[in-house]
């Protein structure tokens, strides 16, 4: 299965507590489903929670960069934390070799083709995880969105 879903402003935050919430429902989500691969975009937010609970739980995690340098504009913190991510992974695979939105939605693709499913952190808004989710389901790729899971979470937390 492969992850698509939003960066962290639209999740509540760059926070400690953010990402250990997201790396919680993730995990949550791992465990019950088990799947034998994960794949992950990489992306700040959803994209590393997703990765962390999935070497957390010893999956096998391919690391879906869209180009190489993708991290370079982050905080030296979140570029360490991707790097860290990228050699625990059991594959990292480069997928354009240009920088640029294109390279995102081929990222976005590239994933999708390998996937049997799509597991989103979605809100319905436009954007990169939109477009990313039209593509699966355009390829008959289902789709399981945990928005409503997290946005419980939020509540009770």
């Amino acid at each position: 299965m492969a992850g698509t879903g939003h960066r962290p402003d639209k999740m509540g935050g760059y926070s400690d507590k953010v990402f250990c919430g997201l790396v919680e429902l993730a995990r949550t989500w791992l465990n019950d489903t088990r799947p034998k691969q994960v794949i992950s975009g990489m992306a700040l937010g959803w994209d590393q929670a997703l990765a962390q609970a999935t070497l957390d739980l010893g999956i096998p995690l391919t690391a879906a960069v869209p180009f190489d340098g993708f991290e370079v504009r982050w905080p030296l913190s979140s570029q360490k934390k991707m790097w860290k991510l990228l050699d625990l992974a059991d594959e990292v695979h480069i997928v354009h070799p240009y920088p640029g939105s294109v390279a995102l939605q081929i990222r976005n693709e590239w994933m999708a083709d390998r996937a049997h499913l799509m597991l989103a952190l979605w809100d319905g808004s436009w954007g990169g995880t939109f477009n990313c989710i039209r593509y699966a389901r355009k390829i008959g790729r289902p789709v399981e969105n945990l928005w409503s899971r997290w946005e419980m979470l939020q509540f009770l937390g």
